[in-house]
């Protein structure tokens, strides 16, 4: 049983916020594909995997810090609030009001975690989605925070991780929110001149205008098992082009399968993936080599040479 529990030294531990009580106030939690009822404390040591079926459950941004070394991470750009510039209300609600209860609910500002770290010891930037933050949705706070943490990362000449997992664009902030999507992956071509890789994690859900913007030009596009991936829902693909969609179309694994993503990573194994990229990648800038090809890189890190 003691074998059961341990944690792999190759995996990560979710990191609890400062003065978060370690007793969980529901002992129990039921997982959302298998509805099988979870120790609460099996769930975290298995960084919310399910031990039944292995669906994989959402992180918030501090836990995904779990991913770096201990302490190492250096929070930016925590000042940058979202405006209304529309003045939009909705039938329900205002958003200004959603704004203001999403963020004393979540204690962030908006739904962009971003910073500098370390993996093992070599630096990076660092990007996380919130999904919990109004559907990870992109408006012009989460947008500037994506397109500073390109820039830094251009400047420093560190490699980018990004952490994807969104509905798409935010509507309340009309146009604002669409052009994020062109600011974004301008701000990335900066980074390919400094021949530094973004690396984007697709986890689940990553959708629309998110989606169809800068994780899609990612010189490694890495996704969780069973990730809900796709531009429209497949209610509305089918309705719109009048028939079905092949089943778990929109799975990570379909998109692997199609070439859209290079490879598919438990998460348990996300560390010493995102370990082994960084360095290969840090080998080949160093000795002044031009980027490997994705699958090149996908094939040393598979292959552990």
């Amino acid at each position: 049983m003691k074998e059961f529990f341990r944690r792999n030294k190759k995996s990560f531990a979710p990191v609890q916020r400062e003065g978060e009580s370690q007793i969980p106030d529901n002992l129990w939690a039921k997982c959302p594909a298998c509805r099988e009822l979870i120790y609460q404390k099996q769930l975290t040591d298995s960084l919310k995997v399910c031990p039944k079926c292995s669906h994989h459950l959402r992180l918030v941004p501090h836990e995904w810090l779990g991913l770096l070394d201990h302490g190492s991470f250096v929070e930016h750009d925590a000042d940058l609030w979202p405006a209304d510039p529309l003045g939009f209300v909705s039938p329900k609600e205002a958003y200004a009001d959603k704004l203001r209860l999403t963020q004393e609910k979540l204690g962030q500002a908006d739904a962009v975690i971003s910073g500098l770290g370390t993996i093992d010891g070599r630096r990076l930037a660092l990007a996380i989605c919130d999904f919990s933050f109004i559907g990870g949705s992109m408006g012009s706070v989460y947008g500037e925070k994506m397109t500073r943490a390109a820039e830094r990362a251009a400047e420093l000449e560190l490699p980018l991780l990004t952490i994807n997992g969104s509905g798409g664009a935010r509507m309340q902030e009309g146009v604002i929110s669409l052009m994020q999507m062109a600011k974004i992956s301008m701000a990335l071509t900066r980074l390919a001149a400094v021949q530094q890789p973004h690396i984007a994690l697709l986890v689940d859900p990553c959708f629309g205008g998110v989606l169809a913007s800068y994780p899609s030009v990612a010189d490694i596009i890495i996704a969780e098992p069973g990730a809900n991936i796709g531009f429209a829902g497949s209610r509305v693909v089918s309705q719109t082009i009048g028939g079905k969609m092949p089943a778990k179309h929109q799975t990570a694994e379909y998109m692997f399968e199609h070439g859209f993503v290079d490879m598919v990573t438990p998460r348990a194994d996300l560390r010493a993936t995102l370990s082994r990229l960084l360095t290969l990648y840090g080998a080949q800038t160093n000795a002044g080599l031009p980027r490997l090809d994705a699958r090149l890189i996908e094939q040393e890190v598979r292959a552990g040479g």
